[in-house]
């Protein structure tokens, strides 16, 4: 399984405004950080705000900034957002379904019941659990100092 490039860019938009929350950043700031293009971040940033997981706002002093505590963003929920139109599999798509033997295979269902184990999985992981007290990241992706208090903290693990 491999995530688009655009599921993987909205994770990192999130992850650098969950680190800046207390401020509005601006996407060239993201696009620096993150290593990503310009264009395609402003693309998956208006899928964001469109999703509801962002705010933005134009003009002098604009930029973007989460628009739900980190808690309750479920990273399970943004990966479907974001790959809700990208069929895992030709015969999970069917209009475009050209596979002889999706009538009599029995893989379609395994493969259907470990994409609902993946999600599972990820719909117990927030924001949050992503963000907080990660120094590493923080040191990565903060605009201002990291606070060394913030560094203590763990965040739950698997």
């Amino acid at each position: 399984m491999r995530l688009t490039l655009r599921t993987n860019l909205a994770a990192r938009v999130l992850m650098y405004c969950g680190v800046n929350q207390e401020q509005t950043v601006r996407s060239s700031e993201i696009a620096k950080a993150c290593n990503a293009s310009g264009n395609h971040l402003s693309q998956v940033i208006h899928k964001l705000q469109q999703y509801g997981y962002v705010q933005t706002r134009r003009g002098r002093g604009g930029g973007l900034s989460l628009a739900r505590a980190p808690g309750a963003i479920s990273i399970g929920a943004l990966f479907r957002d974001f790959e809700a139109d990208v069929p895992f599999a030709e015969c999970f798509d069917a209009a475009n379904n050209n596979c002889p033997l999706f009538d009599n295979c029995r893989l379609n269902s395994y493969m259907k019941k470990a994409l609902d184990a993946f999600y599972t999985e990820l719909d117990q992981v927030t924001l949050q659990d992503l963000v907080e007290g990660n120094c590493g990241l923080s040191e990565l992706l903060s605009i201002a100092p990291v606070a060394a208090a913030n560094c203590g903290q763990t965040a739950r693990a698997s």
